[in-house]
């Protein structure tokens, strides 16, 4: 297909929402294990340095939640956990939108140009 530093940056940022959505429900999952500490995943600085730098790939990284934990040494927020899964499932909608309106795009480019 065609590579546009739009669906670049369409792609990767499909990319770390996906991730995130699985390390989030991995620190849900892990609510009550003790020492555990919530995995953060991190894309959009990265993401938006290859995007002017004319690239539009970056990479997801995961990190270790540095936040102060309860007394079972675990540092998983049940309500942050909760938001930043609807801020991501609202994300990733809008991602695969504008990648279908991409690929429309290039679908009725190629038609005309036939």
């Amino acid at each position: 297909m065609l590579e546009s530093v739009t669906s670049a940056a369409l792609q990767s940022a499909l990319d770390g929402l996906s991730m995130r959505q699985r390390a989030i429900a991995n620190n849900v999952a892990n609510i009550n294990t003790p020492n555990y500490h919530a995995e953060k995943v991190q894309f959009e600085d990265a993401l938006a340095q290859s995007i002017v730098q004319g690239n539009g790939s970056a990479a997801p990284t995961i990190a270790r939640s540095l936040e102060p934990t309860n007394t079972n040494g675990n540092n998983v927020d049940l309500d942050e956990e909760t938001l930043s899964n609807v801020d991501t499932v609202l994300r990733y909608q809008f991602a695969t939108q504008a990648m279908n309106s991409e690929l429309t795009s290039v679908r009725a480019a190629m038609r005309t140009n036939s």
